[in-house]
């Protein structure tokens, strides 16, 4: 499939979603909804972005349409995960990033807007690459995020040896797909660039644990297990 979800659990706004009330939308489902309902591919097309059968396309998006529609007209709520899914190549997507120096260089990827650390990791449409060793910096450059967004950007950090994000919030299934990709994440940073990479080469910045997606609208939940969601 093309992403990984960064939302990954939504409920009717005022309306707690205990496990019983929601329904489960599985990654094939929503990959389905994403490339014919988003995208404007048809059945066939999807099917050979997705790298299986028409048949299998309309069962599957039939069984995605059904759930949502449950979860709209009966006030349930809406949490993603599981399903057939594999996370498809992102480095042929734009221009391709520096290599490292050395292979055992740390790669610190930041997420940049005009110098400033910008507050939303799956929005973001630049990071500044810091590449250090011993504890200092030996090479920097802003990079492009080659049109990417949510989940698909943990995938482009990971083909280009990031092992450090810093970031400002970001959501629960972005927070995974980056832990998944063994690359540490520090969220929360504000203000320049450069000083939160100083920080963090100094050892004063807080490895993220939980997500901490603050502009993300009303009716989202924050993640799977709010509300009793469970999933």
């Amino acid at each position: 499939m093309g992403i990984v979800p960064e939302y990954v659990s939504f409920s009717p706004e005022g309306v707690g979603a205990p496990e019983e009330r929601a329904v489960r939308l599985a990654l094939d489902e929503l990959e389905t909804i994403r490339l014919i309902d988003l995208e404007g591919m048809d059945q066939q097309q999807a099917a050979e972005h997705m790298g299986i059968a028409r048949a299998t396309v309309a069962a599957v998006y039939a069984r995605a349409r059904h759930a949502i529609a449950d979860a709209l007209v009966n006030g349930k709520g809406i949490c993603i995960e599981g399903g057939s899914a594999t996370l498809a190549p992102s480095a042929t997507h734009g221009s391709p990033w520096p290599p490292k120096q050395k292979e055992d260089t740390m790669r610190i990827a930041v997420t940049y807007e005009n110098g400033n650390v910008f507050p939303h990791f799956g929005r973001t449409e630049s990071f500044k690459l810091y590449d250090a060793e011993g504890g200092k910096v030996i090479a920097s450059e802003v990079v492009g995020a080659n049109g990417m967004s949510h989940g698909a950007l943990a995938g482009l950090l990971a083909e280009n040896g990031v092992n450090v994000l810093i970031c400002g919030g970001l959501g629960g299934g972005a927070l995974a797909a980056l832990q998944q990709a063994g690359i540490s994440v520090y969220g929360g940073a504000q203000g320049s660039v450069d000083d939160a990479v100083a920080a963090f080469l100094a050892g004063s910045l807080q490895q993220t644990a939980e997500a901490s997606c603050h502009d993300h609208d009303r009716s989202h939940e924050g993640g799977c297990g709010h509300h009793g969601c469970g999933c």
